[in-house]
């Protein structure tokens, strides 16, 4: 499983109406607040909705990109 944090880009499965399919990480926890890399909107989800819709980690905030990792 992986422990997503604050400042990670991840690639959702649907777009949002912007065009964007890439969210910034804002905040983590029981709600997540997302940030669109497109047009900036900031959005809440529940943590279940959240690890549903994410298909792929962009870019870790720990530290350099992990490509394939996982």
């Amino acid at each position: 499983m992986h422990r997503y944090q604050v400042g990670d880009v991840v690639r959702t499965r649907k777009p949002h109406p912007c065009g964007g399919d890439t969210w910034e990480i804002m905040r983590t926890g029981v709600d997540f607040r997302l940030k669109c890399t497109t047009c900036g909107r900031v959005v809440m989800l529940p943590r279940p909705k959240f690890e549903k819709s994410v298909r792929a980690v962009v870019s870790s905030a720990a530290g350099g990109n992990n490509p394939g990792g996982g």
